[in-house]
């Protein structure tokens, strides 16, 4: 009894500690910037939008749009896209009992990659269509695309783990080819081709907020759902399927679910590495390996580690911005060397 008492509470202190450092994140990461806006008048532009608060405004109109136009729903898109990659790495790393997987195994992102690519060679980004349209339609096609292809190829043998990796490797290698031969061709618009694929958040707005928070929403509640069949396939598929478990199922359930979440967060701001690989390691580090702490900690920890990149992305070097896969790649992949040297 003693012992699930420990164990609740530490689900609770674990959630407790990573929402308070993801809030006390956002409310600092939106006083950084070109324009530094003090932490009491970030506060107090945030509070003046609550129901029935109305403060005697001591901020100018510029210092609010900074906060409310820009930055606070780039922060949001940050948090989200960090959380759905960190909850899609966590549930491909438990079904595929691989600690190398990440939300982009399944070739998703070279899906997203060579649909983005189609859309900036073939759409007018003159036209009303490229507004806000056409990219990240054309990115989430190709992710769900080459998920598709990935479940055709691995059909016969969908029960073999490796079957989905080793077409998850045919299927990147097949759109590589297609996307080098696209970048190729580009001409001019190469720039906009490299720039996608190293991530960014630049463009982000509210109506990403809105395309983006449904998807976390629903595919994190159904991978949730599984928590107890991530613990259980520990003990591999066989045994699993001895206590009564469904492990196709579950398997494929799950599968959708975090490709769904990766292609969503793709065809929004690109590919951005190492969010779903060296997250879950973190965590499962401090908190151990079972998914009912690992899941929900993981997708606050991916919400804080992106937003920060973010932030580093936009404020490192003054009037540039560096692209944001830049930035995880150069916090994430020492990280990921210095365990694996660890662990060798």
């Amino acid at each position: 009894m003693r012992e699930k008492h420990y164990f609740k509470n530490s689900i609770r202190n674990w959630n407790m500690v990573l929402g308070l450092l993801l809030l006390f994140s956002i409310i600092l990461t939106l006083t950084l910037g070109s324009v530094k806006v003090p932490v009491s008048l970030t506060i107090k532009i945030l509070l003046n939008q609550l129901p029935f608060v109305n403060l005697n405004p001591v901020w100018s109109t510029s210092q609010e749009d900074i906060i409310l136009a820009l930055r606070l729903p780039r922060i949001f898109v940050a948090v989200i896209v960090g959380a759905m990659l960190a909850t899609a790495g966590t549930a491909f790393q438990g079904i595929l009992r691989n600690p190398l997987a990440d939300p982009y195994i399944l070739g998703i992102s070279s899906g997203a990659a060579v649909g983005a690519a189609s859309a900036i060679l073939l759409v007018s980004q003159g036209s009303i269509f490229w507004s806000g349209i056409a990219l990240p339609l054309f990115s989430f096609l190709g992710a769900i695309l080459s998920l598709g292809m990935v479940f055709v190829i691995a059909w016969n043998r969908k029960r073999e783990t490796v079957s989905l990796i080793l077409a998850g490797v045919v299927v990147q290698s097949f759109l590589g080819a297609i996307l080098s031969f696209a970048i190729t061709v580009s001409g001019h618009k190469l720039k906009s081709i490299v720039f996608w694929l190293m991530g960014s958040l630049a463009a982000a707005g509210w109506k990403d907020v809105l395309f983006l928070l449904p998807y976390l929403l629903i595919c994190y509640l159904i991978i949730y759902a599984y928590y107890r069949n991530f613990n259980i396939l520990v003990l591999g598929e066989q045994a699993a399927q001895h206590l009564g478990m469904n492990v196709e199922k579950t398997k494929i359930i799950a599968l959708v679910a975090a490709s769904l979440l990766t292609a969503a967060a793709v065809s929004v701001v690109g590919i951005i590495g190492f969010v779903g690989l060296i997250v879950p390691h973190i965590i499962r580090i401090l908190a151990g390996p079972d998914h009912k702490i690992l899941l929900p900690a993981s997708c606050l920890a991916g919400a804080i580690f992106l937003l920060w990149s973010d932030t580093l992305a936009r404020t490192l070097i003054p009037a540039m911005e560096i692209p944001i896969g830049v930035i995880t790649a150069l916090a994430g992949a020492p990280f990921f060397g210095y365990l694996l040297k660890k662990r060798v």
